[in-house]
């Protein structure tokens, strides 16, 4: 059995290791101890600013550190982050292309019992429209940390996604690499192609061992970047497997299955079917029995597979 890790635990460490290495501050609105970025301030006080919960305010600070020269991370929940904000995200970060990361946690249904309200299945869509703006979905706690360090490497504006609810560990191997816009071919397969963001990779995987004993050769794809897409992997798979499913933590409208969507179409058209969150809010539950209310489970995943297999030419 996996070791299973939220990613925002993940970032909140990625933080305060990369400290030592790298000159970058952190910024909070009031929420250090959810988003764990509280690990970095307890290592490097000086370098750590409670903005309050101000989160416009918030990103505006961070614009003008960044128009400084300093590299600032900023930190709240998905919702307030990408929503509450997305003004000075757009018109201060985004327009200017300032070297703001974004560290959103608690993304998605798997907020659990806070509800629709704070369970943002929007934030890909909305981060996704800025000009320049990187979007980067890590699957495991692996990819958090990875996804950290690239970010400070990489000049631009950068938007990561991060969860509160502990998932599968599944990137630990050696040669485990990341590259922001580069894909990761999970598992390869010649009948379809299974195309993953979040911590729906590792319920990817667990679908294709079903479908393997079911005889169907299924690819996985963990597309950690949404943007910039890796059309080149995905057009790939598309030309390979004649067929493409998309699984996300986010709402099927300008999220991963969108992306890949207008990607095959331009460029490779086939079939292509999204799983995710259908046009609708959130609610308040235990994560177990929102992820099966919203059909986002390996066994949604099969069937899903099934269901496109149909329409394979």
């Amino acid at each position: 059995m996996a070791e299973k890790i939220a990613t925002r635990e993940a970032y909140g460490k990625a933080l305060a290791e990369l400290g030592e290495k790298y000159d970058f501050v952190v910024l909070d609105a009031d929420l250090s101890a959810a988003t764990k970025t509280g690990v970095f301030k307890k290592k490097y006080p000086e370098r750590f600013f409670n903005c309050g919960i101000a989160e416009g305010n918030m990103v505006s600070v961070a614009a003008g550190l960044a128009a400084a020269g300093k590299i600032p991370f900023v930190s709240s929940f998905a919702m307030f982050a990408a929503g509450r904000a997305f003004e000075q995200v757009r018109n201060s970060v985004g327009y200017p292309h300032l070297n703001v990361k974004i560290g959103a946690t608690h993304a998605g249904i798997t907020v659990g019992e806070d509800g629709a309200t704070h369970q943002c299945n929007e934030d890909i869509a909305l981060m996704r429209t800025i000009p320049g703006m990187t979007v980067i979905n890590p699957a495991d706690a692996v990819e958090a940390r990875a996804a950290v360090e690239a970010a400070i490497q990489h000049v631009g504006p950068v938007y990561m996604r991060f969860g509160r609810y502990a998932v599968p560990v599944i990137n630990d191997n050696a040669d485990y690499k990341f590259e922001i816009g580069k894909g990761v071919t999970m598992k390869d397969g010649k009948d379809v192609t299974i195309v993953a963001t979040g911590l729906m990779v590792s319920m990817a995987l667990e679908a294709a061992e079903t479908l393997k004993a079911e005889g169907i050769d299924a690819r996985v794809i963990n597309i950690h970047t949404i943007k910039p897409l890796d059309k080149e992997l995905i057009l790939k798979a598309a030309k390979e497997t004649g067929v493409i499913v998309t699984a996300e933590e986010h709402s099927i409208i300008g999220g991963l299955g969108a992306a890949v969507a207008e990607a095959v179409c331009e460029g490779c058209p086939v079939p292509v079917l999204r799983l995710g969150v259908n046009d609708t809010f959130g609610r308040s539950g235990t994560v177990p029995a929102l992820l099966e209310m919203y059909g986002l489970t390996p066994a949604s995943i099969v069937a899903k597979v099934k269901e496109a297999l149909k329409l394979k030419k």
